[in-house]
């Protein structure tokens, strides 16, 4: 599929629609796959010294949301309607989060995708999902 928006486009975006949020996260890779980063601080651990789960969910929310508009453009107003996250293992301290984003159905209103997460460095994933997003019509 075509994609709709670059790297720049989604960043530009998300600084727009969603300044609470955008300083936190840098997109790594806008392919077949959307690669993003949580740029892990203080703000987002748990006590124990791990990454929070509402953390990670964050991430791969926006990862997902991130993914679906670089193919349909900016639709501020999509909308998860569906979310599962497991988390599998803890995550390194110390070190970002990497979400591999991947959209497994695009539809005319909705669209599903799936995302592991990963510590930056590490081999196995801490966490994956699955969400579900509700496109308004045009």
């Amino acid at each position: 599929m075509q994609l709709q928006m670059d790297v720049t486009s989604l960043e530009t975006f998300l600084a727009q629609e969603f300044p609470q949020v955008a300083g936190m996260f840098a997109i790594e890779r806008l392919d077949e796959e959307l690669v993003v980063r949580l740029q892990v601080d203080d703000s987002h651990l748990r006590p124990g010294g791990t990454v929070s789960g509402p953390s990670m969910f964050a991430l791969a929310d926006v990862g997902i949301y991130l993914a679906i508009l670089a193919r349909i453009g900016p639709v501020a107003l999509a909308v998860t309607t569906n979310a599962s996250i497991d988390f599998l293992r803890k995550p390194a301290a110390g070190a970002d989060l990497l979400a591999h984003v991947r959209v497994l159905k695009l539809g005319r209103s909705l669209a599903v995708g799936e995302v592991l997460i990963y510590s930056d460095g590490q081999g196995a994933p801490v966490a994956r999902a699955s969400m579900t997003y509700a496109i308004p019509p045009k």
